[in-house]
């Protein structure tokens, strides 16, 4: 059965994702165009079955009002204008209600059909995917997180023995992830999996380094050095697997853009490596939530599936400035044991994210009846939206007692356990 799909044109709103999102979770697929889309590109859009029209206070562009085509009025689709007071149209409905109940109304008037699904979206990928590799060869940089990981596991579903996954572990990952990448990708799904322990190779690199974006600049090269030398080795491979997501494309599209979704996200990596292959994307279109089902139906750990947001620099950022092996290990330690106790407590997926840093301070302290420097350890806790403000949630007594307790008892050298009770702004939710 063809997917059915709802246009949304961006004429300013900053709501396009969350009506995207709603279509999706009432069944109906839907994308995000930009303002100057021509009805023909809409018209010949797989699947389309109505046009939401979604305005907002920035109908400005260059100190001129925009519009969208009129002509696409004339496609003989039903069409819903939200939060958009243009020129009205006898056949144009308006946004007056619920979102929701609107949005849903407005399927059954559009008569799409609501065929999309996470076991739908795999199936149809997969399909995808083996006609666009064929017998071909696909590499894949695997960090462990969560695109990368649904990446490897739909590629594996579709292509099996067909791709090779690299794993860098550089050093700065937190307990036991590179074990598990291992355990997963390796043992479980049976992948061609190359673990390249560059600890050493990275850590002398940042030995003495204390600037932040200095330390986040040696971390990315080195990266990309040890990406290349490794897919040097290999023969035969012509593509190259991205984990970019809706966000990466819908945020690369500006004004001027003919169509947002032309935009996509090369991963990072540089042009000299993305530009020799041919890039797979198949998570492309879906948004992080989408991303999670999608892994959970392809049989991946829960712990994988709800990986925190963790910073490229990895525990770089949070051992704060000069990073030294010692510190390195308290914050991997101390972060371990919040994680279990956030656990225990009922805490975890209640708070958006959480995590231990450490300064590069110490501070007097009493040990075997003798006087000690030690380092403290600072708990971060932040509960947001889309991380552009975020809030710190109020943690029971009792439990950062226990992660006081535990973290100064079980972590060698950590005399103190500070809670960071700073919003976003005046503070951002990583230190460095």
């Amino acid at each position: 059965m063809a997917r059915s799909m709802i246009a949304i044109v961006d004429l300013g709103s900053n709501q396009n994702a969350f009506i995207a999102r709603e279509l999706r979770k009432l069944g109906v697929y839907s994308e995000i165009f930009n303002y100057d889309v021509s009805p023909e590109e809409l018209k010949n859009a797989p699947g389309i079955q109505g046009i939401i029209v979604n305005g907002g206070p920035n109908h400005v562009l260059d100190g001129k009002n925009i519009d969208v085509d009129h002509g696409i009025y004339a496609l003989g689709l039903p069409v819903l204008k939200a939060g958009y007071s243009g020129s009205e149209k006898a056949d144009v409905e308006a946004w007056d209600e619920d979102p929701s109940k609107q949005l849903d109304a407005f399927i059954a008037k559009t008569g799409a059909e609501r065929n999309w699904s996470t076991q739908s979206f795999i199936d149809a990928e997969v399909e995808a995917l083996r006609k666009q590799i064929g017998s071909r060869k696909v590499l894949l940089a695997l960090s462990g997180g969560v695109d990368s990981s649904v990446v490897a596991a739909l590629l594996i579903k579709a292509v099996g023995d067909q791709l090779t996954c690299v794993h860098v572990n550089h050093g700065l990952l937190r307990k036991n992830e590179s074990e598990q990448v291992i355990r997963v990708f390796k043992e479980q799904l049976g992948a061609n999996l190359i673990y390249v322990d560059a600890i050493d190779r990275f850590l002398n690199r940042l030995a003495g380094v204390s600037d932040p974006e200095q330390k986040r600049m040696i971390i990315g090269d080195e990266f990309i050095e040890v990406f290349r030398e490794e897919a040097g080795k290999l023969d035969g491979i012509e593509l190259l697997g991205q984990g970019t997501i809706y966000p990466d494309i819908v945020e690369s599209g500006t004004k001027t853009a003919k169509i947002v979704k032309s935009h996509h996200n090369a991963g990072g990596l540089p042009k000299d490596i993305a530009e020799k292959f041919e890039l797979v994307e198949p998570l492309k279109m879906l948004f992080k939530d989408e991303v999670r089902a999608v892994g959970r139906a392809l049989g991946l750990p829960e712990s994988m599936v709800e990986r925190q947001p963790f910073p490229g620099p990895g525990l770089g950022v949070r051992c704060l400035g000069a990073i030294t092996r010692e510190r390195l290990e308290k914050v991997r330690e101390s972060d371990a044991i919040l994680r279990e106790e956030f656990e225990k407590a009922g805490l975890k997926g209640k708070v958006w994210q959480y995590f231990t840093l450490i300064p590069d301070v110490t501070s007097t302290g009493v040990r075997d009846d003798g006087r000690v420097d030690e380092y403290p350890v600072v708990i971060r806790a932040v509960n947001t939206v889309d991380a552009m403000t975020a809030s710190v949630p109020r943690l029971p007594w009792e439990v950062l007692e226990a992660i006081t307790l535990r973290i100064t008892g079980e972590v060698p050298g950590v005399n103190r356990v500070l809670y960071d009770l700073s919003p976003k702004p005046v503070a951002t939710i990583e230190w460095e």
